[in-house]
């Protein structure tokens, strides 16, 4: 028993030991680690972190453009599976050969966007296997890949907790239920992490997930959308929808860009009222990085 627990409080200091050694080795190298799953683990540099565009306000200037050098390292599913999205077959044959990505990305915190403005895959000796250079920007929402990359670097520069309410329980908020004779269920809720104010709008993602009464998915909508919360009125920017038929698509506009009334007497106004208490509890939150006067 007692040459067990020796054993036991040996193995325990030597998995203390190397754990530091590893921090110390991150911290030596400059990656400040983010998260880690079976595919992919995530870094960026802080030193690397530089506003390099503001904008003038009546409360001093706000960053605007954010820049930062991110490393992703892979493992061998990792490695397959971002070679496949990005079309690499050709270039890079064999997934092993890849260990690891370094990019320089462009954020800017007013439309929650990234950009890759530099990007290199490399080997494990450091030779890069393929590059490019001004990447399209995209939007950060729950779906994307680069959410930590984005919360850490805006947190850094802000200090107003991107990353803390990326993790939080509260993250989504119910704006509707509705139940049909049926027993077919819409369940519709906001991201609050993408909830920022422009003017009287509220722009923000949604998911909208129905359930036939056995419970089983028949449709998701995830929506961006726009919100006049004075007027009570609602604009689908952009979006996209799930069907067991047909998969993943993109949303068609049938509004053609227009606002629509959201009635005052149907179920869809609870999502208004609930977005209007947010907006007067949370201003501060919805308001934050914002360059209008």
């Amino acid at each position: 028993m007692r040459y067990a627990l020796r054993l036991f409080f040996a193995v325990c200091a030597l998995a203390v030991m190397l754990a530091v050694q590893m921090g110390a080795a991150y911290a030596a190298d400059g990656w400040y680690w983010l998260s880690s799953d079976d595919k992919y683990s995530k870094f960026y540099d802080p030193s690397s972190v530089v506003v390099t565009h503001t904008a003038s306000t009546s409360r001093g200037k706000i960053a605007t453009e954010i820049a930062a050098w991110t490393k992703t390292s892979y493992s061998y599913e990792g490695a397959k599976e971002t070679i496949d999205a990005y079309g690499l077959k050709a270039v890079i044959p064999d997934p092993s050969q890849f260990a690891y990505s370094l990019a320089e990305i462009v954020i800017n915190p007013q439309n929650r966007t990234l950009q890759y403005a530099k990007e290199e895959f490399c080997d494990a000796s450091g030779k890069v296997l393929w590059s490019h250079a001004d990447g399209r920007a995209k939007e950060i929402t729950s779906q994307e890949f680069d959410e930590g990359f984005y919360d850490a670097v805006v947190d850094q520069v802000f200090a107003i907790g991107e990353a803390k309410r990326a993790k939080a329980d509260d993250r989504w908020i119910t704006l509707w239920d509705s139940v049909a004779p049926d027993g077919t269920r819409m369940h519709v809720t906001g991201d609050t992490t993408t909830m920022r104010m422009k003017g009287e709008n509220l722009i923000f993602w949604k998911w909208a997930e129905t359930k036939d009464s056995a419970g089983h998915v028949m449709e998701i909508q995830f929506q961006k959308a726009a919100v006049n919360l004075p007027q009570g009125t609602e604009r689908i920017i952009k979006g996209t929808r799930w069907t067991p038929a047909s998969g993943w698509k993109d949303l068609d506009d049938d509004m053609d860009g227009a606002y629509r009334m959201i009635p005052p007497t149907s179920v869809a106004y609870k999502g208004i009222e609930k977005l209007r208490a947010y907006a007067a509890g949370y201003s501060m939150w919805l308001n934050r990085y914002s360059i209008e006067d």
